[in-house]
C-alpha cells in the first residue's frame, strides 16, 4: 500500500470509528433522557453508559443542550441525522397528492410514528426549558419551527380548495399544531392506552372533520 493509499484508509477508518462513537453517545443519551429526564442526565452519566470520556462527548457531538437538539432532530427525520421537515418522505408524498382529505390523513399516520419517538425527549426538553436557559433556547427554536411548518402544511392544504371557508389560514395551522404535539398524543395514545394506530386514524378524521368543507352531497 502506497503511503498516500494508507493516509486514505487510516483517515477512512478513523471516520468510521468517530461516527461509530458518535452513535453509541447518542443512543446512551437517548436512554438515559427518557429513562430519567433531561436534568437528571449528566455528561458524566452518558459517558460512562457509552464507555467514553467527557472530552469525546464534547468533541464529538457538544454540551448537553445540543445533544438534546440532536436527539430531537433525529426522532422527528427517524433517522440517524437530521432532515428538514419539507424533505421528509411523508412531506414529499403529501405534496404529491392533490386531495386535501389524503394529505391529513399521510400526514397523521406520520405523527402518529414521529410522536412515538418524539414525545418522551420532547417532553423532557419543555420540562428542562422552565429552569435552564440553554434547553429554553432549542425549545423555543424548536417550537417556532415546528410552528411556521403548520403554516405551511395549512398553505398546501389551502392550494386544494378544500379548506373550510370560514377558518383562516393562521387558525387552521394552530389547530393542526396543537393536535400533532407530544402532549396530545401521550394524552390519548399513551395516558388513555390508545396506542399510536388508533391515534393516528383518529387524528386523520378529526382533522377533515375540522379543517375541510363538506364534500358535496
Amino acid at each position: 500500500m502506497s503511503p498516500v493509499n494508507k493516509r486514505t484508509y487510516d483517515s477512512t477508518v478513523r471516520r468510521a470509528q468517530s461516527e461509530a462513537t458518535r452513535r453509541r453517545i447518542i443512543d446512551s443519551a437517548r436512554e438515559l433522557v427518557v429513562e430519567r429526564g433531561y436534568r437528571a442526565t449528566t455528561i458524566a452519566a452518558i459517558a460512562e453508559k457509552a464507555d467514553v470520556n467527557t472530552a469525546t462527548i464534547y468533541e464529538l457531538v457538544g454540551r448537553k443542550p445540543v445533544l438534546l437538539r440532536e436527539l430531537v432532530e433525529q426522532a422527528l427525520s427517524g433517522t440517524d441525522r437530521p432532515i428538514a421537515g419539507a424533505d421528509r418522505d411523508y412531506a414529499r408524498e403529501m405534496r404529491a397528492e392533490l386531495d386535501a382529505g389524503i394529505k391529513l390523513e399521510i400526514y397523521a399516520q406520520a405523527v402518529a410514528r414521529i410522536q412515538t419517538r418524539l414525545a418522551p425527549l420532547f417532553l423532557a426538553l419543555r420540562d428542562a426549558s422552565a429552569t435552564e436557559p440553554d434547553a429554553a433556547a432549542v425549545w423555543k427554536e424548536i417550537s417556532d419551527r415546528r410552528a411556521a411548518n403548520m403554516r405551511h402544511l395549512v398553505a398546501d392544504l389551502a392550494s386544494s380548495g378544500q379548506l373550510r371557508g370560514d377558518l383562516s389560514p393562521d387558525d387552521a395551522a394552530d389547530i393542526v399544531w396543537a393536535m400533532n404535539s407530544p402532549e396530545f398524543f401521550v394524552l390519548l395514545a399513551s395516558e388513555r392506552a390508545w396506542g399510536p394506530d388508533r391515534f393516528g386514524n383518529w387524528l386523520a378524521d378529526a382533522w377533515r372533520r375540522l379543517l375541510l368543507e363538506d364534500p358535496p352531497a
